[in-house]
């Protein structure tokens, strides 16, 4: 699913705003990795570049060294656990995650961020840097993905949300609500890990993954 030049989303990415930025620094952008074992990785990969990242492909425990910033895509969140079981990446992330290193987790990134899954499977446990319980496919299959416009705290206009097979957050403690859709949190926030409920790589606007950034560079500075 994209979304087509001159939507909204397209009209309101901002990618000079963010390199401006990186070029303020001598081009020396944060350090942010990507698990690269399911989902649209490329596609955050594109977004943190152009807004001045520098970036690494994560699929073995070693690719997680020196990194500044981790973000966890979109996917299966029961297979990806499984396959970063199966690569000797599930406890390396969870120590990085929950011992501080900044973190995105967009749709099953979120899943794996939260506090407690409903419905996972059998033992499956989140990282619980997020003070929250979801539920996987909340809002339905493939084929009921969906686009909304989003009211997202920080942001002056609506962001374009892409949903698809999105978890439903059921419950938060904690955590800070960033945004809502129909009273439901698809946006939260907890000390250093943000989760999203909806792709915004797929958006054609890069203000969140900009907003990502500048967490990143605040743990830089502490």
């Amino acid at each position: 699913m994209a979304v087509a030049p001159g939507s909204l989303a397209s009209r309101t990415a901002r990618p000079e705003a963010f390199a401006d930025e990186a070029a303020g620094r001598g081009g020396q952008g944060p350090v942010v990795g990507v698990l690269a074992l399911q989902g649209a990785f490329r596609e955050h990969v594109r977004a943190l570049e152009a807004c001045g990242a520098r970036t690494r492909l994560v699929r073995l425990p070693g690719e997680l060294e020196g990194l500044e910033g981790l973000v966890i895509p979109g996917g299966e969140s029961t297979t990806m656990t499984m396959l970063m079981e199966r690569m000797g990446l599930l406890e390396p992330v969870r120590e990085a995650v929950t011992g501080g290193l900044p973190t995105l987790g967009t749709c099953a990134g979120m899943i794996l961020l939260a506090r407690r899954i409903t419905d996972g499977l059998p033992g499956q446990v989140g990282f619980g840097v997020l003070d929250v319980v979801v539920r996987r496919n909340g809002y339905g299959r493939q084929v009921d993905s969906f686009e909304a416009e989003l009211e997202v705290a920080g942001l002056d206009t609506p962001f374009h949300g892409v949903f698809i097979r999105a978890p439903v957050v059921e419950e938060v403690g904690g955590a800070e609500v960033l945004a809502r859709l129909d009273g439901r949190p698809v946006a939260v926030r907890q000390g250093r890990a943000v989760g999203l409920a909806f792709h915004p790589e797929l958006s054609g606007d890069l203000r969140l993954h900009g907003q990502f950034l500048r967490l990143v560079e605040g743990a830089r500075r502490t």
